[in-house]
């Protein structure tokens, strides 16, 4: 079967206003621009939102539908990790047929389709990224699944739900880019019935991050700049959150602890993978779109302000594998919560 590429350039943003909208959202993360990381909580929503019209498809270049990361098993593709990763995740909740669960950040819809197909639960995504939201539509029509989904528009500090209208909810990797986290969680336990379970997996900077390192704090800079975060919390900052809005937290470890030595979470963007799907993920692929965006971007081939997205991408990238390397950041803790 033919390896289908997607292309990285960004259709939600008109072409001649890509880098008045890149320069836009670096803005939030440029000290000397008054990016401070109160500006970004304040002002998180159009943050995120101008940053996913802009990295949406280059995510799909490089990841697919299901944006996040996964522990991988030895001689695991990396595709295959984040189905189990998923999966992991919707067994733990005991996700079963005639469920109403949300899907809090729900992205493009990779998972809310898996968990819907495989456990026969009725998915709600919610997303306050109109671009994203339409191509999720667009995926859930094509594999069929159109009546056993359904899309909410909406800011996750304010869902726009009645109080204990869900059976479960989960996230992953998307509550990372809320500007205070008892807010979200808060809002996720009103629309929860009693007894709803919440999951998901959080990024953190693990007990080996010393806030008084500057290497240490140049790589937490760069993946929130990167990857368009208010702040990274601690383990301790979500499972505290987590009670102070009533939850019993059941279960909650950093899963990343279950990858295989040779294959850590990050691995995807080392280099190390050499596949043609697995290309756009890797820093020799990265480099070559980088130099290719920087050909065509001169030639209105492609939007300016394309290589700057690329650019802080890379950056993210580089900081990810630099804090997965030296064991201070985690994609996935994963945390099990009930509503009493």
């Amino acid at each position: 079967m033919p390896v289908t590429v997607h292309n990285p350039v960004s259709k939600a943003v008109k072409r001649e206003d890509t880098a008045h909208v890149a320069e836009k959202y670096r803005s939030f993360h440029n000290e000397g621009m008054g990016g401070s990381s109160l500006v970004r909580k304040q002002r998180y929503m159009e943050m995120v939102n101008q940053y996913y019209d802009l990295v949406t498809d280059f995510y799909e270049y490089g990841w697919g539908q299901s944006f996040h990361f996964a522990p991988r098993k030895r001689n695991e593709s990396f595709e295959d990790s984040l189905v189990r990763h998923e999966l992991f995740l919707a067994e733990s909740m005991n996700l079963h047929r005639d469920m109403r669960v949300l899907d809090v950040g729900c992205g493009v819809g990779g998972p809310m389709r898996l968990f819907a197909r495989e456990f026969g639960a009725h998915v709600v995504g919610l997303n306050n990224n109109a671009y994203q939201l339409g191509k999720c539509e667009t995926y859930n029509r094509e594999a069929g699944l159109e009546h056993q989904t359904a899309l909410l528009r909406g800011d996750f500090m304010q869902i726009p739900a009645a109080e204990a209208s869900y059976d479960a909810a989960y996230q992953i990797e998307a509550t990372p880019h809320a500007p205070d986290k008892e807010g979200v969680f808060a809002e996720i336990w009103r629309v929860l019935r009693p007894g709803g379970v919440f999951g998901g997996y959080e990024w953190c900077m693990t007990s080996l991050y010393n806030a008084g390192d500057p290497r240490h704090q140049e790589i937490k800079k760069g993946i929130e700049t990167g990857n368009s975060l208010p702040d990274i919390a601690s383990f301790d900052d979500v499972t505290g959150a987590l009670q102070n809005v009533g939850f019993e937290v059941m279960d909650a470890f950093d899963t990343a602890d279950n990858s295989d030595p040779e294959t850590p979470w990050y691995r995807a963007l080392e280099g190390r993978d050499f596949t043609i799907k697995s290309l756009p993920r890797t820093a020799i692929g990265r480099f070559f779109t980088t130099w290719a965006l920087r050909i065509l971007e001169p030639l209105h081939i492609v939007p300016k302000g394309t290589t700057d997205v690329q650019d802080f991408l890379n950056i993210a990238a580089d900081s990810l594998v630099a804090g997965g390397r030296l064991g201070i950041f985690t994609p996935m803790y994963y945390f099990k919560a009930r509503k009493p």
